[in-house]
């Protein structure tokens, strides 16, 4: 029987497990009280859904009953689990991603890539991401037309602004962090973890975004 061939992504989700089964577990959890003990994995939430990390072999799964674990998620965890330093707090200020430590660099990329699909997804559908936003548990902001601060983790808040488009002018999105989230998760992660945000809350719209930008 011919040997199963791994995908550079399933090579490296194999390399991440590896990683973090030689960290301490309960420093791992006194880092990120998050982190709950149930039975022979770690649970936690990203945007809404449940996922374990397994004890016997750090492999991700879905505690959700469709067992599903996106790309974004799995490497937003193993990420989020390795970079995040202990001594790690929030700030309370939050700022566009361009103006994050070491994110200016990808601004333009991520502008284009997850700010401006997100804007079009939801024009002229103000409805759908209000009910998406708090079926996510968000908390409704006061500014823009639609405007929600939702937990990536519960380390990682991110605060989504849409302002709908009319007549003379398009549909138009902002996505900001707390500073101090790259004491978190690498720079890079960021732009994953907007990418699964967006995507969780079209897919709880029920809203179709341009495959091609994610």
């Amino acid at each position: 029987m011919a040997k199963a061939v791994l995908s550079n992504y399933d090579r490296l989700c194999s390399e991440w497990a590896e990683r973090i089964s030689g960290m301490d577990i309960d420093a791992l959890m006194k880092k990120l009280p998050e982190l709950k003990k149930e039975n022979d994995l770690l649970a936690l939430r990203h945007f809404g859904r449940k996922y374990g990390l397994r004890l016997s072999d750090f492999s991700i799964v879905s505690l959700e009953k469709d067992g599903c674990v996106s790309q974004n998620a799995r490497l937003n965890i193993y990420t989020l689990l390795w970079y995040s330093k202990s001594d790690a707090r929030l700030s309370g200020d939050f700022r566009p991603f361009e103006s994050l430590k070491g994110a200016g660099p990808f601004g333009p990329a991520f502008k284009k890539g997850v700010i401006e699909p997100f804007a079009a997804a939801f024009s002229g559908k103000t409805d759908a991401l209000k009910q998406a936003c708090t079926a996510l548990g968000g908390k409704k902001l006061p500014i823009s037309d639609v405007g929600f601060q939702i937990n990536a983790f519960d380390c990682i808040p991110v605060q989504f602004y849409f302002w709908d488009g009319d007549d003379e002018f398009p549909a138009q999105a902002n996505i900001l962090f707390d500073y101090s989230c790259t004491d978190f998760i690498h720079v890079e992660s960021i732009v994953t973890i907007a990418t699964e945000g967006v995507r969780r809350i079209a897919e709880c719209a029920g809203v179709s975004l341009n495959r091609n930008a994610f």
